[in-house]
């Protein structure tokens, strides 16, 4: 008798010794979602906060109730590996940059949701069906800049009225991108009676082989176009041209706050906040085929005067006038 109550008491001791992992064991798995893009963290800092407020915005934040695997190529080459990989490890979501890291997720998966930001058309890209309903499991942000390039010309020539020669950098393992802005500026260019240089550069070693031919060539100014690889590489572009002291026209605000002369285009920054709550919005239920694509409806003139001194250019009071910000 006494053993049979020893044996009930140890099955009894046994049994709530297991009760709080059968509850942890009912207790919902945190979502996981992937980040990727095809540039290095570097200069990322701001992106991935205001990604995060956006999130937050819908409720998620990372290590409470969201956990986040971030994928930074540094390479485009990298992308479809490491777009795999994300396949392979079931992310809930997976929040792209660019067209390169967009185009790497939508060739690994056709079923995990897909929320993006580029900067030109997502249905040219074929990244949807329509802006409206975009009718796959794909949807996300355009941020217009590559659809912009033609003002971004103009805007030089008005700060730059002499030139008729311009360089204008292009990146052949991002094609998509380079097809829109090519076309944009080379008619705006014709318009304007500019005659345009184009060079290849898919490395570092390239821009300053290519900034080395301009000593030789010498052109008046410069047309940097959206690029993953090229916003990555901003620091070097901004500085090689003031050494060589051409004028020089960006896209992303990035490159006027670290010296580049001038720079046109949407802001990319809050683009990422979107991201960040359209991947929320797909956590909570909803379907990318059902989000409609979000546009950029404003646009940002940014000078740097200190650039502009360097340069011995007088920037006209109507530009000053136009100017979202002027960099002292």
């Amino acid at each position: 008798m006494l053993d049979l109550r020893r044996r009930d008491f140890i099955t009894l001791l046994g049994g709530a010794a297991a009760w709080p992992l059968a509850a942890r064991a009912q207790q919902p798995t945190m979502p996981v979602i992937g980040f990727l893009v095809s540039t290095s963290p570097d200069g990322f800092t701001e992106r991935l906060r205001k990604f995060s407020q956006g999130l937050r915005e819908q409720g998620f934040v990372e290590g409470e109730n969201l956990a986040i695997l971030y994928r930074f190529a540094d390479n485009q080459a990298r992308l479809p590996e490491l777009a795999a990989d994300l396949v392979r490890r079931k992310v809930a979501v997976i929040a792209t940059g660019g067209p390169p890291a967009t185009f790497a997720a939508q060739a690994a998966t056709a079923t995990i949701p897909i929320a993006f930001l580029v900067a030109d058309d997502p249905v040219r890209l074929r990244l949807a069906v329509s802006l409206s309903r975009p009718g796959n499991n794909m949807t996300g942000i355009n941020v217009f800049n590559a659809e912009v390039a033609a003002k971004r010309l103009e805007l030089l020539r008005d700060l730059v009225p002499g030139i008729t020669r311009i360089a204008v950098f292009i990146n052949p393992a991002d094609p998509e991108m380079m097809e829109t802005q090519l076309r944009d500026v080379g008619t705006a260019a014709r318009a304007m009676g500019l005659h345009i240089q184009t060079h290849d550069a898919t490395t570092s070693a390239e821009i300053d082989g290519a900034f080395k031919a301009f000593g030789r060539e010498r052109p008046d100014a410069v047309f940097v176009p959206t690029s993953p690889f090229f916003n990555g590489r901003r620091v070097q572009l901004a500085q090689l041209a003031a050494f060589h002291h051409l004028p020089a026209t960006y896209a992303l605000r990035d490159y006027a706050e670290v010296g580049g002369l001038m720079s046109y285009g949407s802001n990319i920054v809050d683009g990422y906040r979107q991201v960040g709550i359209y991947v929320g919005r797909v956590l909570k239920g909803a379907k990318p085929a059902d989000l409609p694509i979000v546009q950029a409806n404003k646009f940002e003139l940014v000078i740097n005067m200190h650039t502009a001194r360097m340069l011995d250019l007088v920037v006209p009071p109507s530009l000053l006038a136009l100017a979202d910000e002027v960099i002292e």
